[in-house]
């Protein structure tokens, strides 16, 4: 299991700021290891966010994305306290969700 995402979100007015940076190797499977081998792909395939049970952002990804990346969106509807999920998907079936609370 991956390390835990650092998640913050911030309501301000109606929009609701959510920044999340993930831990993940991202690894494209174009990339050689010291002795010539490719090294095999592993990258999150899908990432989405929660908010009391509605999606609220989803996206695909693919081997182009950096190791460990940012990301930041935002939406409508949220209060301060409330929880938001964020989950993702990787291309062997690995799983990680975390939340946290909007202030």
């Amino acid at each position: 299991m991956s390390d835990p995402m650092r998640i913050r979100a911030q309501a301000q007015g109606d929009k609701t700021t959510v920044r999340v940076l993930v831990s993940h190797e991202m690894e494209s499977g174009q990339r050689k290891d010291v002795s010539g081998k490719t090294v095999p792909a592993w990258f999150i395939q899908t990432i989405s966010a929660t908010h009391n049970g509605k999606t609220v952002m989803n996206a695909q990804w693919g081997p182009a994305v950096s190791k460990n990346p940012f990301m930041q969106f935002s939406f409508k509807g949220a209060k301060a306290g409330e929880k938001i999920i964020v989950n993702w998907v990787d291309n062997k079936g690995e799983k990680r969700s975390d939340e946290a609370v909007i202030s």
